[in-house]
């Protein structure tokens, strides 16, 4: 099936889907309706659409050489600029497309990782992209001298520049080996804050979702943060935490993180894994879903699927359905919370319930502490919230809120209720 459509500036894009088992027809489109917005997004037009379906992927040329022919015809004729697959390439087909058709062949990857690296604006971020970036070309390097040669503004040539793209593999591991290196100081960095801030008993909220679910209008509303909100994809790179104060008084750390969305390169993930640790260790994530995307349920998955990526598929997590004043009339899963990040509807209920999930992971226990045992009650002061403290003749008796997680610690001292 060839759908046609007519633009006559910027970069001209043809899109390739591949129904593949389980998959079917309509979902193969709808997976390239969000390719054209990733394209969109990255700066190009598209021209053309071509959709076909099989049982396994062609070894050569993933789609066959009948359809591979057909996408050159149709290359011709709408004078497209580059073919983009939503499925990933091989090094083998890529060349070997690229070679029949006469035009530049990539994947869904390199329209994500092209985004990201026009987004990136901090150091840390342009080397956390441009690390991601190596990794998927170090194996293609073989046999596309010449097309690295050549400096152009497409789609996946911009990110670590020209003359990046031109070097031999040793000189591109040892790039690698020094982006890995600075990232390494920087999770160090972080991970020291991370234990201030937990030696400060300070919760900690993480926004998760997929792109442009609205994560940031959300943490403008919560926290006044100003952080700029654009109706973009990936428009949010670099992560930011706020402070927040909850209806009962408590204040935690919310913390603001990259978009998700379906097929996320497994290169990103690994580059931001230290931007996404702080997920990974939240006591709870916001997990803020689009009330008025076409599929909100395969959005959902798409997120999961990274955060097991990650190691967060644990933490406890709240559905948060936002862009309600678009779509008045949800069906909300159990436990979850509908919204408008916008007009604000639907906030303070969000509030009331963060504040309760949050209490509800602790356990107000009691314990009585020998008086010669100074380190127990420094640690319970230290780890969880005392909140009477009397002396008796042999020990002290604490009343304390704790945590799950360290409640264990304790739990010589306490008293049976």
């Amino acid at each position: 099936m060839t759908q046609l459509i007519e633009r006559s500036f910027r970069e001209r894009i043809i899109l390739v889907g591949v129904t593949l088992p389980p998959e079917t027809p309509e979902e193969t489109e709808a997976h390239l309706d969000e390719l054209a917005l990733l394209v969109d997004t990255a700066g190009a037009d598209v021209v053309a659409r071509i959709v076909q379906r099989r049982d396994a992927p062609d070894p050569a040329t993933f789609i066959g050489k009948g359809k591979a022919e057909e996408l050159r015809e149709l290359s011709l004729t709408v004078d497209a600029d580059t073919v983009v697959f939503d499925h990933d390439l091989s090094p083998a087909q890529q060349r070997n497309l690229e070679k029949l058709l006469g035009r530049t062949a990539i994947s869904r990857t390199e329209v994500i990782l092209d985004i990201f690296a026009q987004n990136a604006r901090t150091t840390e971020g342009r080397a956390q992209v441009e690390l991601a970036q190596l990794r998927h070309l170090l194996p293609r390097l073989r046999g596309r001298g010449t097309a690295f040669s050549q400096q152009g503004a497409g789609i996946g040539t911009r990110g670590p520049g020209e003359t990046k793209l031109e070097v031999d593999r040793r000189r591109l591991l040892r790039r690698m080996s020094r982006l890995e290196s600075d990232l390494g100081a920087v999770t160090a960095t972080r991970r020291t804050q991370r234990k201030g801030r937990a030696r400060a008993r300070n919760r900690t909220v993480s926004i998760v979702g997929y792109t442009n679910a609205g994560k940031s209008t959300l943490l403008n509303r919560l926290t006044d943060a100003g952080v700029l909100v654009e109706d973009r994809l990936f428009a949010t790179l670099d992560p930011r935490v706020r402070r927040l104060d909850l209806p009962g008084g408590e204040a935690v750390l919310l913390s603001d993180t990259v978009g998700f969305v379906r097929k996320l390169p497994h290169q990103l993930v690994e580059a931001f894994r230290s931007t996404l640790e702080v997920v990974a260790e939240s006591d709870l994530l916001i997990h803020v879903v689009d009330a008025s995307a076409p599929d909100p349920d395969a959005q959902i998955d798409a997120v999961r699927v990274v955060l097991r990526e990650i190691g967060a598929d644990a933490v406890p997590e709240l559905l948060v359905f936002n862009k309600v004043d678009l779509v008045p009339d949800v069906d909300l899963p159990p436990g979850a919370v509908a919204i408008s990040a916008v007009t604000g509807e639907g906030v303070d209920k969000l509030l009331l319930t963060v504040a309760d999930r949050l209490r509800a992971l602790e356990r107000v226990v009691e314990l009585l502490v020998p008086y010669d045992r100074g380190d127990v009650l420094a640690a319970l002061h230290r780890e969880g919230e005392v909140l009477v403290e009397t002396h008796e003749e042999s020990a002290t008796r604490v009343r304390a809120r704790l945590d799950q997680a360290s409640g264990g610690k304790f739990a010589p001292f306490l008293v049976a209720s």
